[in-house]
């Protein structure tokens, strides 16, 4: 796959240029130049995404950074429009192999430690930073969560998350830990390390499932419009030493991590594993187990608001109408205490 919306632009360093981006208008895009592959795939990229406010408006809040997870990228205007809506300056990353950053002959969303996404958020922070004195705000999905969390945790001991420009941290249904049967985390998770670290490109005979994605595309029986060469209605193949790494950083996480800032977790009340679409996986998490996210949420340290939403899918701001509304009307009210409490 080629993405010709990330072609032709510059490093970091120099003076990159924002250009218009495949969400049409009102979005563009900068490719951030990460150089070789430290997984051995050729020089990689990664790509931000900004939402520019109407004509005339100032921005008044804090800026915001968007983390997608795996078989993701950002798509998600209304989303954007919402934060922008309430005076934020709104920015989305994709990881490298991911979505706009994903380069032929490279492995979609393959990474072999999940340390190596410092670079890219950091890149991302220092944009925004020349683009604004405003603080940043993360909000993450799904992997992007757990990708985050353990950025924000080396951030905060490096010298403070609060001291870097971060405000707070909104997860949504982060993953914090491997679905499925206990032994997967077990023995499961010790087979894992082996062939991760031996034959990482393997892929896992996992069974694929569109479930979730017939849920969400407007092809079948969605209400969203996205690229399926860069979200597949049945996903990306879990290589063993991808999933390696995810469970070395759940199990960093599960030790206990420090943000450094207030966090807000929205997730389902309830899981629901299907492999073919039911009206079941519209009304709860067909990818995650809430009971992990719930049981793990306190291991990010400090203040963390736990929202369970009602009939909420595993993305909570792509559920259903009535969910959705919930879910920001939950996400305003935690922006409206974390903009009011003392410093």
């Amino acid at each position: 796959m080629t993405n010709e919306s990330a072609a032709g632009t510059s490093a970091l360093g120099q003076a990159a240029e924002w250009q218009p981006d495949v969400l049409g208008d009102d979005y563009e895009y900068r490719t951030l130049e990460l150089g070789p592959d430290p997984d051995g795939e050729g020089d990689i990229v990664a790509t931000l995404v900004r939402h520019l406010p109407d004509a005339g408006a100032t921005a008044t809040a804090d800026a915001v950074l968007y983390i997608h997870g795996f078989t993701d990228y950002f798509f998600q205007r209304h989303v954007a429009d919402h934060f922008t809506g309430r005076g934020h300056r709104f920015y989305a990353l994709d990881l490298r192999k991911c979505g706009r950053s994903l380069q032929p002959g490279q492995t979609p969303h393959f990474i072999s430690d999940l340390a190596f996404y410092d670079r890219e958020l950091d890149d991302a922070l220092r944009v925004i930073n020349t683009e604004t004195t405003a603080n940043v705000l993360v909000v993450a999905h799904s992997t992007g969560g757990l990708v985050t969390s353990l950025w924000l945790d080396r951030l905060h001991r490096a010298g403070g998350t609060a001291a870097a420009g971060i405000s707070g941290l909104v997860l949504n249904s982060p993953w914090f830990d491997l679905q499925g049967p206990a032994y997967v985390r077990t023995v499961g998770t010790q087979l894992i390390n082996t062939v991760g670290r031996f034959r990482g490109k393997s892929a896992l005979p996992l069974g694929k499932s569109s479930a979730y994605g017939d849920s969400l595309h407007q092809s079948m029986s969605g209400e969203w419009d996205y690229d399926l060469d860069w979200k597949p209605r049945d996903g990306f193949p879990v290589r063993a030493g991808w999933l390696r790494a995810i469970r070395l950083g759940q199990a960093r996480l599960h030790r206990g991590l420090n943000i450094g800032v207030p966090a807000l977790l929205l997730r389902s009340e309830l899981t629901e594993f299907a492999r073919e679409y039911g009206p079941t996986v519209d009304v709860a998490d067909a990818v995650l187990d809430v009971a992990q996210i719930q049981r793990w949420a306190g291991c990010l340290g400090g203040r963390t608001n736990i929202v369970p939403i009602d009939g909420a899918r595993h993305d909570v701001f792509l559920s259903a109408e009535v969910p959705r509304t919930e879910a920001f009307r939950e996400l305003d009210n935690w922006l409206d205490w974390l903009a009011g409490r003392p410093a």
